[in-house]
C-alpha cells in the first residue's frame, strides 16, 4: 500500500477545508467565507483501493492547516506555527492560491517558506469556476516561472474540479508503508471536536462581520443516551457587547445558531440531538496562554 501525509497551505480563505471535503467526499472540517476560519490542523484520512482510476492501493493523510497570516495575537501565531510545522513532516504539500502573486504579500511569504523546505510541492490554483481563462493563464505563468513547483492544477474545490487529479499526482509522492488509521475512519480527530466546531461554524455564518473571529466553543456535556445524544455547550466571546450580538433579540439569533448546528450534528451522528447553547464573557481569551491551553489551541 502507499501511505503518507499531505499537507494543505495557503492564505486564509483560499479554500483550503473545500479542498479537503472534496477530496474525502465528506465534510470534516467546516468551511465559510470569513478568513482564518480553520484554526487547528485537520486531518483528513483518504482510503483508496485499487480501481480503474487509482490502480494502487492507498491511504493519503491530508493535513488541513489555517490559514498562513502575519500574527496578531498568540492564537494567530499558534495558528501560522501549526502551518508552518505541517511543511517538516509530510510527504508533499499543496499549495492552495486564487490570485496573481503580484496581488499582495501573503502568498509571496508563503512562496519564501515553501522555498526553504526540499518536500515536493504542488500548486492548486483553485476557484476557477469564477475566473477568466486570461487570469487564471497570468496566475498560472507566474507561478510557473518560479519553477518550485511539481505539478499546476487549475481546481474548483467548490464543484469538484479536478480534484482527483490533484489526489493522483499527490499519491506519486507517496511510499510503500503500512496503512496508519482503519480504512472506514475519515478523520482522528473524537466527534466532541467536530461538533465544537459545527457550532463555530454557525456563529461565523449567522453574525456575518458583526463579531470578529474571539469566539470559541466549549463542549461541557457530551451524553450518549439510547434515542438522543445530550449536548451542552459554552460560546466564550471577549466582550460584553458581543455576547448580546450572539444572544440577539429576544435570543433569536442564538436559537437560529443552535437549530442550525443541530440538525447538522444529527446528520453527523445518526440520532436525535438535545442541544443546549451558552454564552460567557472571556476578556481577551486569545491572549492568554491559560485559555488557549483549555480550548485546545496548545503549543
Amino acid at each position: 500500500m502507499k501511505t503518507g501525509f499531505v499537507g494543505i497551505v495557503g492564505r486564509p480563505n483560499v479554500g483550503k477545508s473545500t479542498l479537503l471535503n472534496a477530496i474525502l467526499g465528506e465534510k470534516i472540517a467546516i468551511t465559510t467565507d470569513k478568513p482564518q476560519t480553520t484554526r487547528n490542523a485537520i486531518r483528513g484520512i483518504y482510503t483508496h483501493y485499487a480501481d480503474d482510476n487509482i490502480n494502487e492501493d492507498t491511504q493519503m493523510v491530508f493535513i488541513d492547516t489555517p490559514g498562513i497570516h502575519k500574527p496578531r495575537t498568540k492564537l494567530g501565531k499558534y495558528m501560522t506555527d501549526s502551518a508552518v510545522n505541517t511543511f517538516k513532516e509530510v510527504e508533499a504539500v499543496i499549495f492552495i492560491v486564487d490570485d496573481r502573486l503580484s496581488a499582495g504579500p501573503g502568498d509571496k511569504y508563503i512562496v519564501d517558506m515553501l522555498n526553504e523546505v526540499t518536500t515536493p510541492k504542488i500548486l492548486v490554483i483553485n476557484k476557477i469556476d469564477k475566473m477568466e481563462p486570461d487570469v487564471f493563464e497570468e496566475i498560472y505563468n507566474e507561478y510557473d516561472q518560479l519553477e518550485i513547483f511539481e505539478n499546476i492544477f487549475g481546481v474548483s474545490a467548490k464543484e469538484g474540479i479536478n480534484v482527483h487529479d490533484v489526489i493522483k499526482c499527490a499519491l506519486g509522492f507517496m511510499e510503500e508503508g503500512p496503512m496508519f488509521f482503519p480504512d472506514d475512519m475519515v478523520t482522528e480527530h473524537p466527534e466532541r471536536f467536530i461538533v465544537s466546531e459545527i457550532i463555530r461554524e454557525k456563529i461565523l455564518m449567522y453574525l456575518q462581520e458583526e463579531v470578529p473571529h474571539g469566539v470559541a466553543v466549549e463542549i461541557e456535556q457530551f451524553k450518549e443516551e439510547s434515542s438522543i445524544t445530550k449536548i451542552s455547550a459554552v460560546i466564550y466571546c471577549e466582550k460584553k457587547s458581543h455576547k448580546g450580538m450572539i444572544i440577539g433579540k429576544g435570543g433569536r439569533k442564538l436559537k437560529g445558531i443552535g437549530k442550525s448546528a443541530r440538525e447538522e450534528i444529527e446528520a453527523l451522528l445518526g440520532e436525535k440531538v438535545f442541544l443546549e447553547l451558552w454564552v460567557k464573557v472571556k476578556e481577551n481569551w486569545r491572549d492568554s496562554d491559560i485559555a488557549l491551553s483549555n480550548f485546545g489551541y496548545k503549543e
